[in-house]
C-alpha cells in the first residue's frame, strides 16, 4: 500500500467521523492558535520598543551621579567642558534639569515643564522636538552670560499667544519656587505633545519650555544642582569607549576614583536588558500556552485507541488480505499526523486572526515570522507523531484472526 492510498484512507476515515475529528482537533487548534498570537503580538511589541529606543538614540549616553553624591561630587559646568575638550567622540553634551513652574502670557498661565541645559540641549533634551520652525535655539554666548531667552513648542505657543505659532520676541513670564524670570522667545520647535493631543484636550496639556542652565538659577537654584548628564557619541561604535572615558575624568576631578560615584549607561544596554526581559516573558507565556498542545495530543491519542477499537475486524480483515504490520501502522500514524495538521493549519489561521485584532487595540502591529510559522506546523506533526505512535503500533500488532473474531 502506497502513501497517496494511506493518505486518502486517513482522509475518508476522517471525514467519516467529522464532529469527532473536529473534537479531537480542538485541543491543537486552541494551543496553535494562543501560542501564534502570543508570539505574533509579543514580536510586535518588542519591536516597538525597539523602535521606541532608536529614536532615543542608539549612540546617546545617559550619565549619572550616586543617590549619596556629596555636592562636591555633583557635575559642574567646568566638569562639562571638561569632557567636551577632553573627549572627541562626543558629538552633544548636555545636562537635562527639569523646572516645574507657571508659564504666563497675554492673561493666561498654565503649569510648564522648564527643561534647562547647554545649547546641546536641542539634540540631547528627548521631551521636546529638536527640530526648529521659528528663530533659532540659544547659543554658547548666551549660555555663558544668563541670558534670559526661551525655546518654546509650538504647542506651547498656541496656548499662550491665541493660537499663533510664530512668536519669535514675545516674553513669557516663568514663576518658580524660589524667583521668577520674564523671558524673550527666540524660538519655536515642533509641537512636542502631537501624539497625546488626540487623547487629550490640547488646554490641559503642560507647556513645555527650553532655557539656559545659567538662566535657570534664577527660577531655582536647588533644581540647577548638576546630577546626571546625557552624551550623545559620534558613532555607536564609539559608546564603550566614550562611557569609560566620561567616568574616568569626572571620578579624577572630583577624586572618587573607585568609588562608583558615576555611573555611565548606554541605551544599547537598556534595550538588550528590555529585549531579554521581553523575550523571556513571551517565551514563558508561549510555553503556558503550549500545554494546551499537551492535552490536544492527549486527545489524539485517546480517538486513535478507539478508532482502533472500532476498526479492529477491518484491520483483521486487511491483514487477511496481505496488509503488513507496517502497512497497517503507517495508514493510523497518517490519520493522526493529518489530523494534528489540519488542526495545525486552522490553529495557525485563528491565531493570526487574533493576533491582529489584539495588536489593533493595542496600537501596534502584530509581526509574523516564518520560522515560528514552520515550527507550528511541524510541532502539529510531531505531536501527531508522537501521540499516533502508540494507537498505530497497538493496530499493527492485532492477530488477523482474532482481529476477525472481534464483535
Amino acid at each position: 500500500m502506497g502513501i497517496i492510498e494511506s493518505f486518502k484512507m486517513a482522509i475518508d476515515s476522517i471525514l467519516a467521523n467529522k464532529m469527532r475529528s473536529f473534537l479531537t482537533m480542538l485541543g491543537i487548534i486552541i494551543g496553535i492558535a494562543a501560542v501564534i498570537a502570543i508570539l505574533a503580538v509579543g514580536n510586535g511589541a518588542t519591536s516597538q520598543i525597539t523602535g521606541t529606543f532608536s529614536d532615543l538614540g542608539a549612540s546617546t549616553i545617559s550619565v549619572s551621579t550616586s543617590r549619596d553624591a556629596t555636592d562636591n561630587e555633583k557635575i559642574t559646568s567646568k566638569d562639562i567642558k571638561a569632557l567636551k575638550d577632553g573627549i572627541p567622540q562626543i558629538d552633544h553634551l548636555s545636562p537635562v534639569v527639569s523646572i516645574q513652574v507657571v508659564g504666563a502670557a497675554n492673561e493666561k498661565s498654565k503649569a510648564t515643564l522648564v527643561m534647562a541645559g547647554t545649547p546641546d540641549l536641542q539634540y540631547t533634551n528627548q521631551t521636546m522636538d529638536k527640530d526648529i520652525v521659528y528663530g533659532r535655539y540659544f547659543n554658547t554666548t548666551e549660555y555663558s552670560e544668563g541670558s534670559k531667552v526661551a525655546v518654546i513648542s509650538a504647542d506651547t505657543a498656541r496656548y499662550f499667544f491665541n493660537g499663533r505659532e510664530n512668536v519669535v520676541g514675545e516674553k513669557i513670564n516663568l514663576r518658580g519656587q524660589k524667583g521668577q524670570i520674564s523671558a524673550r522667545i527666540i524660538g519655536v520647535t515642533k509641537s512636542t505633545v502631537e501624539k497625546m493631543v488626540g487623547a487629550f484636550d490640547e488646554e490641559e496639556m503642560m507647556g513645555y519650555i527650553s532655557i539656559p542652565l545659567t538662566t535657570a538659577d534664577n527660577l531655582n537654584p536647588d533644581a540647577t544642582k548638576i546630577t546626571s548628564l546625557t552624551v550623545i557619541a559620534k558613532s555607536k561604535d564609539d559608546i564603550d569607549s566614550v562611557s569609560k572615558q566620561i567616568v574616568n575624568i569626572l571620578s579624577v576631578r572630583h577624586n572618587t576614583v573607585g568609588e562608583k560615584v558615576y555611573t555611565a549607561t548606554n541605551f544599547l544596554q537598556a534595550l538588550d536588558q528590555v529585549n531579554n526581559v521581553l523575550g523571556l516573558f513571551i517565551n514563558f507565556i508561549a510555553a503556558v500556552a503550549a500545554i494546551a498542545l499537551l492535552v490536544g495530543g492527549i486527545g489524539v491519542m485517546n480517538i486513535m485507541l478507539v478508532s482502533v477499537t472500532e476498526r479492529t475486524r477491518e484491520i483483521g480483515t486487511r491483514k487477511a488480505l496481505g496488509a503488513t504490520d507496517r502497512n497497517i501502522l503507517f495508514q493510523f500514524l497518517t490519520e493522526s499526523v493529518i489530523l494534528c495538521l489540519i488542526g495545525g493549519l486552522i490553529g495557525l489561521t485563528l491565531g493570526a486572526i487574533l493576533a491582529v485584532t489584539i495588536a489593533s487595540v493595542l496600537d501596534i502591529t502584530a509581526q509574523f515570522t516564518l520560522g515560528s510559522i514552520i515550527a507550528v506546523l511541524l510541532f502539529s506533526s510531531a505531536i501527531g507523531i508522537f501521540f499516533g505512535v502508540y494507537p498505530a503500533r497497538k493496530a499493527a500488532k492485532l492477530d488477523p484472526i482474532e482481529a476477525l473474531r472481534y464483535e
